[in-house]
């Protein structure tokens, strides 16, 4: 409890639940994933506790949430720059923690004073070019 104490947030059991279940996680789960993991131990616990839990957080800066599949957020605890590689078929994503420098020419950038960046590779992951879907 006491690493999550300056969140910013009123720590409830639920919240610490998410919390620990976000810790150190590099899957990039999604709300309903996190409300099926937490729930085991919440059973009462509602979606809307953990979707303005992380809405929450989002806000304030400690997880980043991604838009790279269509179908559902995905939210990443780890909001160091870095970049993601996704497997199209089964939606796997993997950090990449490699720095990339990019130059955008002068007609692109126009007026924008460029603040950072954010590269997404696309792939087939192990697991689903032998077959076995993870």
């Amino acid at each position: 409890m006491q690493k999550f104490k300056d969140i910013g947030l009123k720590l409830t059991p639920q919240r610490l639940a998410i919390l620990d279940f976000l810790d150190g996680n590099t899957d990039h789960p999604s709300a309903e994933e996190i409300y099926r993991a937490v729930s085991v131990q919440f059973p009462t616990m509602s979606f809307a506790t953990v979707y303005n839990t992380l809405d929450s957080l989002r806000e304030k800066g400690h997880i980043i949430e991604l838009t790279i599949d269509p179908a559902k957020k995905r939210f990443d605890p780890c909001t160091d720059m870095h970049h993601h590689l996704i497997c199209t078929l089964c939606k796997r994503i993997q950090d990449v923690h490699i720095p990339f420098s990019l130059d955008l020419p002068e007609q692109v950038k126009g007026d924008f004073t460029l603040t950072g960046n954010h590269i997404e590779f696309y792939g087939i992951c192990p697991a689903c070019r032998s077959g076995h879907q993870s």
